[in-house]
């Protein structure tokens, strides 16, 4: 039996996909969270096989959670489900340990394989995020200014732009404030930007955050 925590922000997101996989055989939900803090502290107690995760949520999001999820729990697998299909999040969170990726317009068959497909051990990324990241790579056009940046600031940047305040990362980071906005200068630096707000405007520019979250 495969064990599966689903961590969302969205009440209606977990409950959809919970009743997607309740007939899914040899699957089983048996948890949920909705922030990546609380999906550390859950996994801690159930130990799943396979954590269904979001990017775009509170305090340290899906990125963040990544590395604490698998130093706890090497074992666990990763799998993101995400309305983002564009870079430069797939390689992004591939590169901090995801095995899968998938986007929230994945028919339910496809979710079924791909948690399957990591439990197995096997990496698993959607034909559409597969395809893109393939155009991005061979494209003529300037690369993300994003891609400039270090894990750690591209972590920053992604609570930068969902309006969390600097002493609000510097607690969910554990970070002290002078290191906080030390990356934010740096941040600011590498992308010529002056604000949050010119920050935003380059993300949503970039795809890095949806016009709806404006």
């Amino acid at each position: 039996m495969i064990k599966v925590l689903v961590v969302d922000d969205h009440a209606l997101i977990r409950m959809a996909i919970k009743s997607l996989l309740i007939d899914a055989p040899g699957i089983k939900v048996i948890g949920e969270a909705a922030s990546g803090e609380e999906a550390v502290v859950l996994a801690k107690e159930l130990i799943p096989d396979v954590v269904i995760l979001d990017i775009d949520m509170p305090g340290i999001g899906g990125l963040g959670a990544i590395p604490k999820l698998l130093n706890h729990q090497p074992a666990i697998k990763v799998l993101i489900l995400t309305i983002y299909d564009a870079e430069p999040y797939p390689t992004r969170l591939i590169e901090a340990g995801a095995h899968g990726y998938l986007t929230k317009g994945c028919q339910p068959e496809e979710l079924i394989k791909a948690i399957r497909a990591v439990y197995a051990g096997e990496s698993y990324i959607s034909p559409r995020v597969a395809q893109n990241m393939a155009a991005k790579r061979f494209a003529s056009e300037p690369e993300s200014p994003f891609n400039l940046l270090s894990k750690r600031e591209f972590q920053i940047v992604l609570m930068l732009i969902q309006g969390v305040p600097p002493k609000e990362i510097s607690e969910k980071l554990f970070l002290n404030m002078k290191t906080v906005n030390g990356y934010r200068y740096l941040i600011f630096k590498k992308l010529h930007v002056y604000s949050d707000v010119e920050l935003t405007l380059l993300a949503l520019r970039h795809g890095l955050l949806e016009s709806e979250k404006m």
